[in-house]
């Protein structure tokens, strides 16, 4: 009996030893939410959202200013290419005129305004004119327009003697039949002894020589 009690003691010190062995670890804590750091990054994307759009909105802004200018630099090119084009056609239209039943060019004025018209012809490779040769009232109608066809030739020959390809540059007479002045003095017929210059094609736009 002596010898039972200490065994059965150590068996009970045992038992309570096994029931109270070492403890699960408990759970870490849950993280806590730190609000500050989810508003600052909600501050940081806002922001970067920002400065993204405002560099496409400055983007957008130059591309319509580029378009803008280039516009208006292409309406002043218009507006400068139908100006010159209406000087041009002036020029063209300076008519020449010609002596009393005489078919050549007079030196000075005439010959420059031929010239002139050379110049027109080689800057526009596309234009071909028309000469239409006048007389004044005097003589008859058939000779008349054998003059005006005569005048018509002359300035024809002259354009075509400094290079200007012959099928540029087509002829009619009209003989009397078209006065610009309808008068019956010296002055009057002056004026009507001449030859006019008119665009038959390639005069959509003209460029100054």
């Amino acid at each position: 009996m002596r010898l039972a009690f200490p065994m059965y003691a150590g068996l009970a010190v045992m038992i309570v030893a096994a029931a109270c062995g070492p403890k699960a670890a408990a759970p870490p804590p849950a993280p806590t939410v730190n609000q500050d750091s989810i508003d600052a990054a909600r501050r940081a994307e806002q922001e970067a959202a920002a400065r993204e759009q405002a560099r496409r909105d400055s983007i957008a802004r130059a591309q319509q200013e580029s378009e803008r200018v280039r516009r208006q630099r292409e309406a002043d090119s218009l507006a400068a290419l139908g100006s010159a084009g209406e000087a041009v056609r002036a020029m063209i239209a300076r008519a020449v005129h010609f002596d009393f039943d005489q078919a050549n060019v007079r030196a000075g004025e005439d010959a420059g305004i031929l010239d002139e018209k050379v110049s027109i012809l080689q800057a526009n490779p596309g234009l071909t004119i028309e000469v239409a040769g006048h007389a004044d009232e005097r003589g008859s109608d058939e000779y008349n327009l054998a003059l005006g066809n005569r005048r018509a030739i002359a300035a024809k020959q002259y354009l075509t003697t400094r290079g200007i390809d012959a099928s540029r540059v087509s002829t009619r007479s009209m003989g009397e039949e078209q006065p610009v002045d309808p008068g019956h003095t010296e002055d009057a017929w002056a004026r009507n002894r001449r030859g006019e210059f008119t665009v038959t094609g390639g005069g959509g736009t003209l460029r100054r020589p």
